[in-house]
């Protein structure tokens, strides 16, 4: 008799285990049942229910079963104490397999649950940007999908596993993930992205004469296989903003063309650096900075992941060598088929690193994943370590294997030229010593003349200097009718011109309104020529006629045979300029 009393306690035991599954499952169900836009609610409402059905039945015909065989068994006590007891250990062996199946349903449960907060933060995204075009939120097994909302280029999106595992101050704010896109044209398919994250320096800012150095030597259809996206790792919004203006007027034309973009994070997209421990004997404010730098590359290649077929990380203070883009594409191309997490333009820290744009996510999971625990640069080769080498074999063997994972091209084409970090009170002196010199002025044949300028030089950059292909020519500012004039002696034919402002360590001294004229020999030729095309040629003084004009740095041109020969060519300034001029190509060809 205790036998079948022991046996209805189990009974009642699987059928309480079953009503606790079923309870824990009520709130999720619940809570999507009141869910319209979550795109998948009603299929998963209606499989949920399908689920619960299943195991109600089957915890169900488990109990008419255990009864059947209770009510079958005979009156006669001899007999019927072995049958009990193997009743008892069926019985036995049934809650433990229902005890496995409630603790798989529990995890389901628990999956779902992470599935409503992933719809909830879908809904709080798409009610921040109501007035913006709608974009869906999708979510797959642990893959959260955060949808990107640009003014520019309308609804982007990247994917980041398991992100808010490693931030999970994210989640009380569901759109801290999108960027604040303030320039750009939402340009993709490039073969090169390059990535330069700024932050606000104590000191000197290098930003705009590292933009220059990388624009100065691109040609048109360089331009437009790039993409330069400029970071603004600030939450200070007037200060972001004033960046972003100051990047405008500086580059006005790379911006409209959508080869500039630039964006800044959402104001809640750091975690409370204060929580952070101090390790390897780093003071707070440098764990704060290096942990700041881990989520600012992270941010940054996600964003840029989807935009380009490789991927090149930069920073706000370096120079580039003259043809960088075309050695780097060229170098990318050729060993694109190899096995290679990165290939090297720069021997410092994370300067120059080039990434297949398919490898970020993973890049970037393992950065967050350690975002607080080590340096940028000691988690890249960390993710080797990881990926090649073998703890069996010694430490020998695992430098040979990185080794073939990282190509390195020389001579570098990035070089490093900031003084004071982006870390308060840092100053380093790190150069590159496989960038060799830089090529600062292009030297060509001229032919013989006087050459004389109203503007003063800089120091021994003279005019002379320039001409003769010695050095490049620098003047302080300029001001409205400064001239640089070459004289010839004997009247010659110039069939092509070229002036070339500024150079990769000075690419903003530069000519504005500034225009290129010639005196031809033959009056009567001249005026006949200018008469005929008044809407080309236009009579300055002297004699002269305007021929061209500086534009964006650059004035070339070819020279009619009616002008020949000629007897001076002259640079004319028309306004005072804010800048100083630097000419660093000068040619005239005869």
């Amino acid at each position: 008799m205790l036998c079948v009393v022991s046996c209805w306690h189990r009974v009642e035991s699987l059928g309480a285990l079953y009503l606790s599954a079923h309870t824990h499952l009520l709130p999720v169900v619940t809570a999507h049942a009141g869910r319209n836009s979550y795109t998948d609610g009603p299929p998963l409402r209606n499989e949920m229910r399908l689920y619960s059905f299943r195991f109600g039945c089957v915890l169900a015909i488990l109990s008419l079963a255990s009864i059947s065989w209770i009510i079958s068994i005979p009156s006669n006590e001899g007999s019927a104490a072995p049958d009990l007891q193997t009743l008892y250990r069926r019985l036995l062996a049934a809650e433990e397999q229902v005890g496995q199946m409630g603790r798989d349903f529990r995890s389901i449960v628990e999956r779902l649950k992470n599935m409503s907060r992933a719809a909830n933060a879908a809904n709080a995204t798409n009610a921040t940007n109501a007035t913006q075009p709608s974009h869906n939120i999708s979510t797959a097994n642990s893959t959260e999908t955060i949808g990107l909302q640009s003014k520019h280029a309308g609804p982007q999106m990247f994917l980041q596993p398991n992100i808010y595992l490693y931030l999970p101050h994210l989640r009380l704010h569901p759109d801290s993930l999108l960027p604040n896109v303030l320039l750009g044209q939402g340009r993709h398919g490039v073969s090169i992205v390059l990535g330069i994250p700024t932050v606000k320096r104590e000191k000197q800012s290098y930003l705009i004469s590292t933009l220059g150095s990388l624009f100065y030597s691109l040609t048109a259809s360089q331009q437009q296989d790039l993409l330069v996206i400029v970071f603004v790792a600030e939450t200070d919004s007037d200060y972001v903003a004033s960046i972003a203006e100051t990047i405008k007027t500086n580059f006005p034309k790379q911006v409209q063309s959508g080869l500039l973009e630039v964006v800044s994070p959402h104001q809640h997209y750091y975690p409370d650096f204060t929580l952070l421990r101090e390790t390897f004997g780093d003071s707070k404010d440098r764990v704060k900075w290096r942990t700041k730098q881990n989520l600012d590359f992270s941010f940054l290649m996600l964003y840029a992941h989807d935009k380009g077929r490789f991927y090149v990380q930069l920073e706000d203070d370096v120079v580039a060598k003259a043809g960088y883009f075309n050695n780097m594409k060229t170098f990318a191309t050729l060993n694109d088929s190899e096995q290679w997490l990165f290939l090297e333009f720069s021997q410092l820290g994370f300067i120059g690193k080039l990434f297949r744009t398919g490898d970020l996510p993973m890049i970037t999971e393992f950065f967050l994943m350690f975002h607080k625990d080590k340096p940028v640069d000691w988690l890249l080769d960390h993710i080797l370590w990881v990926k090649v080498c073998n703890p069996e074999k010694d430490a020998k063997h695992c430098t040979q294997q990185k080794a073939l994972h990282k190509k390195g091209y020389k001579p570098s084409l990035f070089q490093h030229v900031g003084l004071h970090s982006s870390l308060p009170g840092k100053v380093q002196y790190l150069k590159d010593k496989d960038f060799g010199k830089q090529t600062l002025y292009q030297v060509h044949s001229n032919p013989a003349a006087e050459v004389s300028s109203s503007l003063k030089h800089y120091q021994q950059h003279s005019l002379e200097r320039a001409y003769t292909g010695k050095d490049f020519f620098w003047a302080l500012t300029p001001i409205k009718n400064d001239y640089i004039l070459f004289n010839f002696s004997q009247p010659i034919n110039i069939t092509r011109y070229l002036f070339r402002n500024g150079n990769v360590e000075t690419s903003a001294d530069k000519f504005y309104n500034t225009t290129v004229e010639v005196l031809p020999s033959n009056a009567s030729a001249r005026d006949t020529r200018v008469a005929a095309s008044p809407s080309y040629y236009r009579e300055s003084d002297k004699g002269f006629i305007i021929i061209g004009a500086f534009v964006d740095g650059l004035a070339a041109g070819d020279i009619e045979e009616s002008l020949q020969p000629i007897s001076a060519l002259r640079l004319l300034v028309h306004s005072d300029a804010d800048v100083w001029a630097l000419l660093s190509e000068i040619l005239i060809q005869v």
